[in-house]
Formats: structure tokens, sequence, C-alpha cells
């Protein structure tokens, strides 16, 4: 039976960590920025018509 040893991984220094942290931040409010763009976009395209429903 061998035993494995676990590899420790990567440690981040504070500044690395915040930098990562900054950047995902970024990403996300740059994502919702396009799905609120594409909603608006969607919107605009359909026009008011699509509020008036048939009785």
């Amino acid at each position: 039976m061998t035993i494995h040893n676990k590899p420790e991984g990567v440690r981040l220094t504070p500044e690395q960590e915040k930098s990562r942290r900054q950047r995902n931040v970024a990403i996300g409010v740059a994502i919702a920025l396009f799905v609120a763009l594409v909603y608006v976009v969607t919107i605009a395209k359909l026009g008011p018509a699509v509020l008036v429903r048939p009785l």
C-alpha cells in the first residue's frame, strides 16, 4: 500500500488575492451589463406592442 502525499497547491500573496477578487468583480459587472444590454435591445426591437395582449 502506497501513501500519496497531497500537493499543497499554489499559495497566493494577499496582493494576488486582492487582484483576483477585483478581476472577478469586474468580470461579474461586465457580464451583468452585457445581459442588461441584450435585454434592453430585445425590448426595444419588440417595441411597445409586446405589452398589448388580446382579450
